[in-house]
Formats: structure tokens, C-alpha cells, sequence
């Protein structure tokens, strides 16, 4: 069974596994570039969960970090949906729809009306995968990519505000 594992400053190991399990298996799907993580030590894998605001999640099946995601506070209202990845063992089990479910949770509790997120231009199955999940391209242009020509599709979901549960209102 998959189970969701928020992550906190002292997870640092579990976030790093998964973000080289990511870039080594999934190099098309990112900016950034498995190179650019082997440098620095355990200060820099901190410094990543120790950025105010974030929230970073991994999936762990049988004992072992299969899948990733993070949310990432902006402004305005709008948070950003980031480093989604789900492991070939467990593709095809819904563990990027519950990544995503988590993100998009913590961002409504967070105040946000919009998530967003940058795909890169090709990777016609994650695409799909926001697409189904109600993200949508915005037709805004996204950061530029290390070719220097290219750049990021950027998508967006609107977030309807967490309800109070007690009285059925906001």
C-alpha cells in the first residue's frame, strides 16, 4: 500500500532519494539536471526543506520512496505545484493524483485561489496527468530552458477555499 509522508527539515535523506531517483530516471521531465543536485552536501538537501512556507510530500511504498511533489507559496494568492514524480513501480496506482490531492490541499489551507506549475514542452504524459487533475495552459510563457530557446508551458488550476466543515460555509 502507498502511503503519503509529509516531509520535514530532518527527512532530508528521504527528499534526496527521491529527487535523484526523479532526475536520474526522468531527466526530460525537469529543468533542473541530475548534475546540478551532486553538489553540495547535506546543508543544500536542508536548505530545500527548510524553505519558508513549502510543503514537501513523498510517496513510500514497501519502505521505499516511489513519488514526490512539493508546493511552493507565491503571491497574489497563487501557489505552485513542483517536482511531481512517480517511480515506474508505482505508475499506474493513482500515486501522482494523491501527490497532487496533497498539494492542492495544503495550498487551499494556505489561502491560495490558484495553483499553478511549469511542464516542459513535449512531456505530453504529464501534461495529461494535470490536464485530468483540472489544470489548464494559461498561455503564459514560463521560464527559459537550458537550450536557450525553449521554455516551460505554464498551467493553472483555480482552488475553490476550504470549507468549514461545521457550518457548511468558508
Amino acid at each position: 500500500m502507498v502511503r503519503l509522508r509529509v516531509l520535514t527539515t530532518n527527512d532530508w535523506p528521504l527528499w534526496r532519494e527521491a529527487r535523484l531517483a526523479a532526475l536520474t530516471e526522468a531527466p526530460h521531465a525537469f529543468k533542473s539536471r541530475l548534475a546540478d543536485w551532486h553538489r553540495g552536501g547535506e546543508e543544500r538537501w536542508r536548505a530545500r526543506l527548510e524553505t519558508p512556507g513549502t510543503y514537501n510530500v513523498v510517496a513510500v511504498l514497501d519502505g521505499r520512496t516511489v513519488g514526490m511533489a512539493s508546493g511552493v507559496p507565491g503571491g497574489g494568492g497563487v501557489c505552485e505545484l513542483r517536482s511531481v514524480w512517480v517511480g515506474p513501480v508505482a505508475r499506474g496506482l493513482g500515486v501522482a493524483d494523491r501527490l497532487i490531492a496533497a498539494v492542492e490541499t495544503w495550498a487551499r489551507r494556505s489561502g491560495a485561489t490558484t495553483l499553478r506549475l511549469a511542464v516542459i514542452p513535449g512531456n505530453e504524459s504529464a501534461a495529461a496527468l494535470y490536464r485530468r487533475n483540472g489544470f489548464v495552459l494559461t498561455g503564459e510563457r514560463g521560464d527559459l530552458l537550458p537550450d536557450g530557446v525553449t521554455t516551460e508551458q505554464v498551467m493553472a488550476k483555480p482552488l475553490r477555499p476550504v470549507e468549514d466543515r461545521a457550518t457548511g460555509g468558508i
